[in-house]
C-alpha cells in the first residue's frame, strides 16, 4: 500500500470522523440549515443520522485498512447520495458555513467529485497491478 494512499485514506476518515461529531454537536444548525426543504425526513433527523453516518464511515476507514476497497466506495457512494443537498443549497440560495453568495455555492459544487475520487484513491480503487494495468 502508497504511502500516499494511506496518508489519503487517514485524512479522509478524520475529516469524516470530525465532521460527524460536528453533526452531532457545535454546528448542527449549520448542517440543519443545508437540509433541502424537499426533503421527507426531518431536519434534526437527517442531520444526525448523516453524523453517525460520517462518524462510522471515516473510523472504519480508518481502523479497517483491510476494508478500504469497501469502505472506500460506500464513502464515494455517501458523495453522491448528499449531493443533490449541496445542489439545492445552490438552487435555494440557503446560506451556511460561510457560503454565503451564489458563488460560493457553485464553487462548492465542484469539490464534491474530488470527494468521491479522494475516496476512491484512498480506498485503492486506482491501484496499478504488477502488468501495469488497472486493477478493480
Amino acid at each position: 500500500m502508497s504511502l500516499l494512499r494511506t496518508l489519503a485514506r487517514v485524512a479522509l476518515g478524520a475529516a469524516m470522523v470530525a465532521a460527524g461529531i460536528s453533526h452531532l454537536t457545535t454546528q448542527r444548525e449549520e448542517f440543519r440549515a443545508q437540509v433541502p426543504e424537499w426533503f421527507p425526513v426531518d431536519e434534526d433527523l437527517t442531520v444526525l443520522g448523516s453524523g453517525v453516518v460520517e462518524i462510522a464511515l471515516g473510523a472504519t476507514f480508518i481502523a479497517l485498512p483491510r476494508r478500504k476497497r469497501l469502505v472506500g466506495a460506500l464513502l464515494a457512494g455517501f458523495f453522491v447520495v448528499i449531493f443533490p443537498g449541496n445542489i439545492a443549497q445552490y438552487l435555494e440560495g440557503t446560506d451556511a458555513f460561510g457560503l454565503d453568495t451564489d458563488r460560493k455555492r457553485l464553487v462548492r459544487l465542484f469539490f464534491q467529485p474530488v470527494l468521491v475520487l479522494w475516496a476512491l484513491f484512498g480506498g485503492g480503487w486506482f491501484r496499478r497491478g504488477p502488468d501495469g494495468a488497472g486493477r478493480p
